[in-house]
């Protein structure tokens, strides 16, 4: 009777095979990183949206939701707004977005453009601010938080993934 089967060297020459293209190809396919990344960002634009709304409230229980520079204090901390919502001119992890969101600077980076000047209670260009992991690009991966400039206007949270 003659038995049929792989040989040991053969066994080992495919499995040896398989771990190769494992470790090259699977990468290439599977981007768990950029993914995470992805995910936390938008984690990061929730964070945020439902910080504002925070103080908004709290702004508009003090009746100071109309103006440019009003400020209400949140957890003990000042938090200057701009018809209701957060100003970004002034935000910063240590300073006021701590207070309104459970963010800190321990892994994000964040770029402020301050807003143009104020005309007849309008804002002509408003503010800027990008919130983006440490070593990534704030033009490419990040969470943009862009300040209301006219009263009764909502700021706009934008999430750019397209270099995470």
């Amino acid at each position: 009777m003659q038995q049929r089967g792989f040989t040991l060297i053969e066994l080992i020459i495919v499995i040896v095979i398989l771990g190769i293209l494992a470790v090259t190809a699977a990468p290439r396919f599977i981007d768990f990183q950029g993914d995470a990344k992805a995910a936390t960002l938008e984690g990061v634009s929730s964070a945020l949206q439902g910080g504002m709304q925070l103080v908004y409230a709290k702004s508009a229980i003090a009746g100071e939701q109309a103006g440019i520079a009003e400020s209400v204090t949140i957890n003990g901390t000042a938090v200057a707004t701009q018809f209701g919502y957060p100003d970004a001119d002034t935000m910063t992890f240590a300073g006021t977005i701590a207070a309104w969101t459970d963010l800190s600077d321990a892994d994000w980076d964040i770029a402020v453009t301050t807003a143009g000047a104020t005309a007849n209670g309008a804002v002509t260009t408003a503010g800027v601010v990008s919130i983006y992991p440490e070593g990534e690009s704030s033009a490419t991966c990040a969470v943009t938080y862009e300040e209301s400039s006219s009263d009764g206007d909502a700021p706009t949270v934008t999430v750019t993934t397209t270099g995470c």
